[in-house]
Parts: structure tokens; sequence; C-alpha cells
């Protein structure tokens, strides 16, 4: 029987997704079409409703379902709970289970691809939304310091509320501030997203960092974001979103599958799909 997977989000007509996973699919002989399914919010109980169809496997959640996902499903798994922020969806017999796999995924990247060990450093997030909340929790566990700024203070300060009781070392602070004492800063927001609602932005300013500073943006598309571009003109490191969105997209086929997620044939197709774009 052919199955089905997809992305879950309002717009994901530039989710890469369908790419690397219909790769990954293929690579490993396995019978799966994964679509983009754009879902606006009063369409997002329907749409997570036909998750319990046989032919289902589940689904990747993204901008701007992470937490309003919730309610409609049966079951959070392991950390789930306590992030408050689901990406990936599993159907377990018609029983919806919702999984994050962007702390672990965001984790492995700065890891693996970056060559930087989180435990004792200080790191400042840009924004708290469901992405922040996931990398949050993720370096919290990686006994890191985190601080989190974002327009709507009191979001912050609830996320930062959230993550204390896995780790006190955490805080919310208002945007704008100081960021020389960082090891490490992170684009969690859509700024600088292409096609999203500021694809010329930067959400903060790099010019205070120090020397050795990584900088980190999540967004993928483009490659070089207008953040990455202005810490790169500093002669910052940097990291761009696309191993993140890959380690996670590896987690989620796992649990989709049972199937080991062959990661480089992902990062391929993904890198094959930004380049056909510029």
């Amino acid at each position: 029987m052919s199955r089905v997977a997809g992305i879950i989000g309002h717009p994901v007509a530039h989710s890469l997704s369908p790419i690397f996973q219909s790769a990954a699919f293929a690579h490993c002989g396995l019978d799966v079409a994964y679509e983009r399914w754009d879902t606006p919010a009063e369409a997002l109980g329907e749409r997570i409703a036909a998750l319990r169809d046989d032919r289902c496997l589940g689904a990747n959640v993204t901008i701007p379902h992470k937490e309003a996902v919730i309610p409609y499903l049966d079951e959070l798994a392991g950390h789930t709970g306590r992030v408050g922020a689901v990406n990936t969806i599993v159907n377990r017999d018609g029983r919806l289970v919702g999984y994050n796999t962007d702390a672990p995924g965001f984790v492995a990247a700065l890891k693996k691809e970056a060559r930087f060990e989180p435990a004792g450093k200080r790191f400042y997030l840009a924004g708290a939304g469901g992405a922040a909340r996931g990398i949050a929790f993720g370096l919290a566990d990686a006994a890191a310091y985190v601080t989190i700024a974002n327009r709507s203070s009191e979001r912050a300060r609830r996320l930062a509320d959230d993550v204390r009781a896995v780790n006190a070392d955490v805080e919310a602070v208002e945007p704008g501030g100081d960021l020389s004492d960082y090891d490490c800063v992170v684009n969690c927001t859509s700024v600088g997203m292409e096609g999203g609602p500021d694809p010329a932005g930067i959400p903060f300013d790099v010019a205070g960092l120090r020397p050795g500073a990584l900088v980190i943006d999540i967004v993928y598309a483009p490659e070089e974001t207008p953040l990455l571009r202005a810490a790169r003109g500093r002669g910052l490191e940097t990291l761009g979103g696309l191993p993140m969105l890959i380690y996670q997209g590896a987690l989620a086929f796992e649990l989709w599958t049972g199937v080991s997620a062959p990661v480089e044939v992902m990062f391929d197709a993904a890198r094959q799909a930004l380049a056909s774009r510029k």
C-alpha cells in the first residue's frame, strides 16, 4: 500500500522538506509520497484529523502551527509536553503522537556542523515561537546558559519560566541590548526568510558581537540570509538553517519509518534544490 506524509504550515510553498524527505524515501525503497499541505488556522483541525487515515504516516509541522496543533493530538511523547511545541506528528494506528525534533536537531547541527559544544556557553535567542521553544529546551538540556529576547516581552518571559524547570540558567530580556557577552546568537524568527514578511531584515545588530562569537540563523532559504551576510562581513563564524532542518527531518523520518535516515542523501537533495533557486 502506498503511504503518504506531508508538511503542515501556512505558507509551505517554500519548504524544502518535500525535496529531501522524498529523496530519503526513494533511497530507502519506501513507497511514500511526501506532500505540501498549506493549512490556514481555520482548517487546522480538519487537516490533523486526516492524519488518522491508515495510509498516512504522519506530518511535519511548521510556522505558525507548532503550538496550535497540540489540542488535536492524543499524546505528547518524551520531552514534548514540557517544550509545548510540536514539529512532528506520528500516526500510530489512528492515534496521533506529537514529538519535537527541533531540540535534538538543533543541538546535533551545532555539534556536528559548527563543532560547537553548548555546555557552559552563553546563548542569545531572538524569538520565542515554536522553533525557539524547541531550541531553548535543547540548549537547557545541554547545560547552556540561555537568554531569550522577543518583541512580545511577555511571551519571552513565559518561555524563560517554562525552561527554568529544566535549567535555572535562563532569562528573558528586551530586544536590542548588548550582545558582547554571548558565545552564540541565534535567529529563531522568520526575519530574513525568502518569501517571508521581512526578507531583507536583520533581527539583531552583529556589530557588538565579540570576535569568535558564532551567529546562527535557522532560516534556510536563502542559504545566506542578510544576518549571515552581515556576520561574515565582520569575520564572525556562522551556521545557516539547513543543518538543523536536515537533522530534525532525519529524526522525523526515523520516527515514521523505523529506518535509519540517509542524512547525506537528504543534505544533497536539499542543497541541489537551493542551488536551483538561485
